[in-house]
């Protein structure tokens, strides 16, 4: 069964289809709708679960593929494959799944600080997963010690007692970076209760990540990062960086994980001057 996604497009040209991350809607990409229309077909949508849909229901597994899938579905019924896909945190792991799973549906690929977690050990790690990476790779063991204590484990914790506007507190303190949370309107933080989830935290997590898959990418990647967001992020980035065949990267200053949203401006000009490297010769991006 098809399952219908509420999304917004605006101008022509090669599609450009933004896919959100967690706590987040089609509303956070607000500030790049306009402007990548500007020179393209540009496409926001809401992954199931999230505003205006039905929120998950209780108990039911908040599972990736799902996601995935949704997003082949979208690309087929709009009509817009080859697109060039734009994914944040949660999202850009949905984008780099659908491009190893679905090549010729993608053209390009920007990924913004996906959680590539699952590149260097399971949901779950077992002590000898840790031991292990703390010897090959002991800057990324550290911090994904650091995202679990501070992070995963005691937002999954209030989640289970039903707290799930400390569950937001918590997670979102050690995701978005230091004093980012804080610094939420309260429209943002709105948002964030409408499509935070227990269902999401305690779930069957992200799929495993096989560095074979992801050297046999074939779009075009762009990948990013923000100078204030948390320190987990960048050896991920760096991981993606060492297996993509074709790769990119630039740094969002004056930002936190929600890069789109805190600096717009910087985060338009670096994909849109991505795009203007990588989209078909007949397409023009003025100033990028």
């Amino acid at each position: 069964m098809t399952r219908r996604l509420e999304y917004r497009e605006r101008g022509s040209g090669e599609p450009v289809v933004f896919v959100h991350g967690s706590a987040s809607d089609s509303r956070t990409w607000h500030l790049q709708l306009d402007e990548f229309a500007k020179h393209f077909r540009a496409i926001t949508y809401s992954r199931r679960y999230h505003w205006p849909h039905q929120p998950i229901d209780p108990g039911q597994d908040y599972a990736m593929d799902d996601h995935v899938s949704d997003l082949k579905a979208l690309l087929h019924s709009l009509d817009t494959a080859p697109a060039h896909i734009v994914g944040h945190s949660y999202g850009a792991l949905v984008a780099l799944l659908l491009a190893i799973q679905a090549p010729h549906l993608v053209r390009t690929l920007v990924l913004a600080e996906p959680p590539a977690i699952t590149l260097f050990v399971s949901n779950s790690p077992k002590p000898f997963e840790i031991l292990k990476l703390l010897v090959t790779r002991p800057r990324t063991a550290i911090e994904i010690i650091r995202f679990g204590a501070t992070a995963a484990g005691p937002a999954k914790a209030a989640a289970r007692r039903g707290h799930i506007d400390e569950a937001i507190r918590v997670f979102a303190a050690a995701t978005l970076g230091p004093g980012a949370f804080e610094r939420l309107s309260d429209a943002r933080l709105e948002q964030a209760r409408a499509n935070f989830s227990a269902e999401e935290l305690l779930g069957s997590g992200f799929p495993p990540l096989e560095p074979a898959s992801i050297r046999r990418v074939s779009a075009p990647t762009l990948l990013l990062t923000a100078q204030n967001s948390s320190p987990l992020f960048r050896p991920l980035i760096q991981r993606l960086e060492e297996l993509l065949p074709v790769a990119d990267r630039a740094e969002i200053p004056a930002a936190a994980h929600i890069m789109h949203e805190d600096n717009a401006p910087a985060f338009n000009a670096a994909v849109l001057s991505f795009l203007a490297r990588r989209s078909s010769p007949d397409e023009t991006i003025i100033g990028a």
